[in-house]
């Protein structure tokens, strides 16, 4: 299920959201300005040279070297570099896409210095989880996802019941209305089953760092029920059950 659109305005303009998508737009062209593959290996975080560990080889062994002498110095501060960096078109467009649909109403929850806050904590916690269960690769790690991520966990939180249009690619392409808990739930479980099958005794080859979309979503989730957010006017955007239960379209 792809989110179209949610139907849950804010009090808000959702300044802080908007902000954050301009620097990983500008972030990424500057990516693309000096090769997507190096920037990864410069800023790009690396569980091995983050954690100090011996880095398992690969089955390119110049890989390894590469990434290594390549990164950042001090390595912590890829934690967050890579938070504003992506792979590719389809990586950035999609990351930017759901922040710009579930991030304006944490925003809006939350308060611009809060938001900031969360998102950037959601984001360390999303790299640690890769980083802690992935320690010696030398494969680096980029994307938004795992700030999106908690995200979207508050989102659960908050708004379970708000309608979330979304896109349906599967057996036949449609659109249907949905309860956001049905369409994060769904995410999520993704999530975590794509993590699971990931998981094995091979060398690791790169792809999507679920165990990051997983931490943070986790961190999210947890951090937004300490912050004690609420939303406004939930009562009046809560997901009303209909006998038919969806709403096609």
């Amino acid at each position: 299920m792809i989110p179209l659109h949610d139907d849950n305005p804010t009090r808000s303009t959702p300044v802080v959201t908007f902000i954050l998508i301009v620097m990983n737009v500008v972030v990424f062209l500057y990516q693309l300005s000096i090769g997507l593959d190096y920037s990864a290996f410069a800023y790009g975080l690396i569980p091995a040279e983050l954690l100090g560990n011996q880095p398992q080889v690969l089955r390119d062994p110049e890989f390894t070297r590469r990434a290594l002498e390549a990164n950042f110095d001090p390595s912590w501060a890829t934690i967050f570099s890579s938070m504003f960096m992506h792979g590719s078109w389809l990586h950035i467009i999609s990351n930017m896409w759901f922040l710009w649909i579930f991030g304006n109403n944490i925003e809006d929850a939350l308060g611009k210095v809060k938001y900031i806050l969360f998102y950037l904590a959601c984001g360390i916690g999303a790299a640690l989880a890769q980083t802690f269960l992935s320690a010696n690769s030398p494969i680096p790690m980029v994307g938004a996802s795992g700030a999106l991520a908690g995200v979207l966990g508050a989102y659960l939180v908050l708004f379970p019941g708000s309608r979330v249009l979304v896109l349906v690619t599967a057996f036949i392409i449609t659109t249907m209305q949905v309860p956001a808990w049905l369409m994060l739930g769904f995410w999520f479980l993704l999530q975590v089953i794509n993590g699971l099958v990931s998981l094995g005794p091979q060398a690791p080859t790169g792809g999507v760092a679920y165990a990051a979309h997983v931490g943070g979503f986790v961190v999210g989730w947890l951090l937004i029920r300490i912050l004690g957010a609420h939303p406004h006017r939930r009562e009046e955007r809560r997901y009303e059950r209909r006998p038919e239960f969806m709403d096609w379209r």
